[in-house]
């Protein structure tokens, strides 16, 4: 498997339409090979082919850890997602806002308003249909990398235009926040 470089803005690939993939070959499943090297190495979620200069209907999506009480990863609760031309075919009403970041819009984040679950109907890497019901970060994850392959970007959605950061910016933001909230916060009493 070779790790593939990232193309970022403003790479007019990022901007097109991808079109859908019809050959399920040793090309194919190389490529996908290294998509998910690529996204290992990259410490990602989600990549889409524009990303890595494909235009094409294919993302791989690796889904958040599971957590412990204290919040370590618990190892092996990681899902790896290959999905090929996929459509989301319905979407909840209710909505959230969350922060995202995109390895091809390095070193800054936004706030997004995603669906909270969705349905997504494709193919997997052997052609195969698979049909997906998504919830929370998982069905934002695969919201953000079909977007991708429509030419959409993150920053083509924020709640806001002054709600772009730079990740050291938002660290910033979100440990005064925290500050903030610890010294708010009632003293126990008892034990």
């Amino acid at each position: 498997m070779t790790v593939l470089p990232i193309v970022s803005i403003p790479d007019k690939i990022l901007r097109q339409k991808t079109k859908p993939v019809t050959r399920f070959d040793p090309d194919l499943q190389r490529l996908i090979d290294d998509m998910i090297a690529t996204l290992h190495e990259a410490n990602g979620v989600g990549l889409a082919a524009p990303q890595i200069g494909q235009p094409i209907q294919l993302a791989v999506i690796l889904t958040l850890p599971e957590e412990d009480e204290e919040g370590n990863e618990i190892e092996g609760t990681r899902e790896l997602y290959v999905i090929v031309n996929p459509e989301i075919f319905w979407h909840s009403k209710e909505t959230t806002k969350g922060i995202e970041g995109c390895l091809s819009i390095p070193g800054y984040v936004g706030e997004v308003e995603r669906h909270e679950s969705i349905r997504v109907r494709g193919l997997d890497r052997h052609g195969r249909k698979v049909r997906l019901r998504l919830f929370d970060w998982t069905a934002r994850i695969f919201q953000h990398e079909i977007d991708h392959l429509n030419g959409v970007l993150y920053i083509d959605k924020l709640t806001g235009p002054e709600n772009i950061w730079t990740e050291e910016e938002f660290e910033k933001r979100r440990e005064a926040a925290h500050k903030a909230h610890d010294e708010t916060e009632e003293p126990m009493v008892g034990d």
